[in-house]
């Protein structure tokens, strides 16, 4: 499978090396069929599904720009759209809708024979959706001239290391960088060098670790369930899904720093915030800002009074929660950070306050923050509500074993690497480790992470959690 690490980083060396002795347009025309090629290796079939909605994409918004016949652009916006939108509908939630109608119509006594389709779900259709649908609103709100190459969009949408699982590229940032002239920069080359061996650290070692232990836990497996494990499962898959998906995203990063681009930072210390907004301006920051910027800010935003903010900032984080999967427990989790942004609006405004890494009232900020966080992870990594309740329900007993021990040992540890990392990029405010740091150190570093990747890395078989989304 293209999507194992060793085999990626094989690919991607590959890639790099061809890449840097073309020019720009072989440069581009070859990355297409490379990101293609990493695309149909999953499965083939999901090929033709990004080809139609690009080709048509593209012409929508060629013929969107340059149309002074508002009802005809207005046509073509709803065909785009509809088209993106059905896709991610019938692939990622046909089958929910079906099993959640049956569902309640057995509740009223009507038990209706229907079976799931058991559709495939394309990868990363999720996240090229949501790039897709900012390219065309863009363009029609006229914030964006269209691409004037199919290759160009085409590669736009495509690039193999956001594909998966994003960052959720805006066409304003990286549309301009796909048909501007590149050219090779040590720096920025090795920036991305390193880039990769922290997200390698955090998903290899970090994540990958504390997935065995979250898994055991809410799996049953780390003794009779009670407090304390249920505290450990929490702790840990809060730290496999930090270190998972910021660890993706570095690599992504980084992959396409090799490439001479530049994709925008997805994580800023999240478990470092002092409030849930905070917290939203520091994880999955893509996925937030496209939130806000195409679906909060045109239902209004905070434009109309409170009640429609708090009815706003609901709305948008259950689609939020929604989007990452077709199952009520993430509608659960979204109605968690919405309701309590909306509560903390409430209580507190919406001003965000200057934090400090040394008041112990901001760290006090941060405990509550990030164990609110926790309460909702629990309904993220659940398979169903149901499963979600009977895990919070092992609050009320208590039950304490010496493995307990060890693996609240264990996440302890691995936590620390990530938090100490956070710690030191919040203090010297860096985008990434030691960014500004001598050369000679960031190499001493990077080598001593290779060897930590190499002695302590976890679980192989552990893939990407947001590959699924």
């Amino acid at each position: 499978m293209l999507f194992d690490t060793p085999i990626y980083l094989v690919f991607l060396s590959i890639v790099v090396l061809a890449y840097w002795w073309l020019p720009r347009r072989p440069q581009n025309m070859f990355l297409l069929v490379a990101s293609y090629f990493f695309y149909g290796w999953w499965d083939w079939r999901f090929l033709g599904l990004i080809l139609l909605s690009t080709l048509v994409d593209f012409y929508c918004a060629r013929t969107i720009a340059v149309s002074t016949d508002q009802s005809r652009r207005r046509l073509l916006l709803i065909l785009s759209v509809t088209m993106n939108l059905g896709f991610l509908g019938y692939f990622k939630y046909c089958d929910f809708f079906i099993d959640s109608f049956a569902g309640a119509a057995a509740m009223f006594g009507f038990h209706i024979p229907v079976q799931v389709l058991g559709i495939l779900l394309p990868p990363g259709i999720s996240f090229y959706t949501f790039q897709a649908l900012a390219y065309i609103v863009d363009v029609y709100y006229k914030k964006l001239e269209p691409a004037e190459s199919l290759l160009d969009y085409a590669l736009f949408i495509s690039l193999f290391p956001h594909l998966i699982a994003g960052p959720i590229q805006r066409p304003s940032h990286l549309l301009p960088q796909v048909q501007a002239e590149r050219h090779f920069h040590s720096g920025q080359f090795f920036d991305g060098l390193m880039l990769i061996v922290t997200g390698l650290l955090r998903k290899c070692v970090v994540a990958d670790n504390c997935a065995l232990i979250a898994n055991a836990a809410f799996e049953g497996r780390l003794g009779d369930p009670g407090l304390g494990s249920s505290l450990i499962g929490i702790y840990a898959f809060a730290w496999q899904i930090y270190g998972d998906f910021s660890g993706y995203s570095d690599i992504a990063r980084g992959s396409a720093q090799l490439l001479g681009f530049h994709f925008m930072v997805n994580f800023r210390q999240p478990y470092l915030a002092t409030s849930l907004q905070d917290f939203w301006r520091r994880w999955h920051i893509s996925l937030s800002t496209w939130l806000r910027d195409y679906l909060y800010i045109p239902l209004g935003g905070n434009r109309h009074g409170e009640f429609q903010t708090y009815r706003n900032l609901l709305l948008t984080m259950l689609i939020g929660g929604f989007w990452h999967g077709a199952n009520w427990t993430f509608v659960i989790w979204g109605a968690i950070h919405g309701g309590g942004l909306a509560l903390e609006r409430l209580l507190f405004g919406g001003g965000e306050s200057s934090a400090s890494p040394f008041k112990y009232k901001d760290w006090l900020k941060r405990i509550w923050i990030f164990h609110l966080v926790c309460l909702a992870w629990v309904f993220f990594r659940a398979q169903s509500v149901g499963a979600a309740l009977q895990y919070l329900s092992n609050f009320g007993k208590w039950n304490w074993r010496p493995e307990h021990q060890t693996a609240a040992l264990l996440v302890g540890a691995y936590a620390l690497v990530l938090f100490l990392m956070d710690l030191l990029n919040e203090q010297r405010e860096e985008e990434y480790l030691l960014e500004r740091a001598s050369p000679r150190l960031r190499i001493a570093v990077a080598w001593g992470l290779i060897c930590i990747i190499f002695f302590f890395t976890g679980n192989q078989s552990n893939a990407f959690i947001y590959f699924q989304f």
